[in-house]
């Protein structure tokens, strides 16, 4: 006696299914929220200071010291320590390994948005 074996199907992909395979190219290290916000807001300015961060992204002095070395370690965004007078400055800037990483995120997440409506 022959064995039969009922054919697998496969279920069509659901726009579930399809926006959950968009979000496997993410960039993790851009997706935090703090990171997300440091990137951005230096993509908007050629640079910025460090106390301009922490006022425009709401931070304490650690949350953005730490994202930012994060982001620096990646080579996403340079960070230049000068004094001005006996003051120490610290601006930061996107790099164009920065610009890419981010413009490819962003792209990401449109291809995600327009799989979940569809269009």
């Amino acid at each position: 006696m022959a064995r039969t074996s009922a054919a697998k199907t496969t279920p069509a992909p659901t726009k579930a299914s399809t926006a959950a395979k968009e979000t496997i190219g993410l960039d993790r290290l851009i997706h935090e929220r703090m990171r997300l916000g440091i990137v951005s807001a230096l993509a908007a300015n050629e640079s910025l200071t460090f106390g301009e961060l922490k006022k425009l992204l709401d931070a304490s002095d650690g949350n953005v010291s730490i994202h930012a070395r994060k982001l620096e370690e990646a080579g996403y965004i340079n960070c230049r320590k000068s004094f001005e007078g006996r003051v120490p400055r610290t601006d930061y800037s996107l790099t164009e390994i920065g610009r890419k990483a981010l413009t490819k995120y962003l792209d990401h997440m449109e291809a995600l948005i327009r799989a979940m409506r569809g269009t």
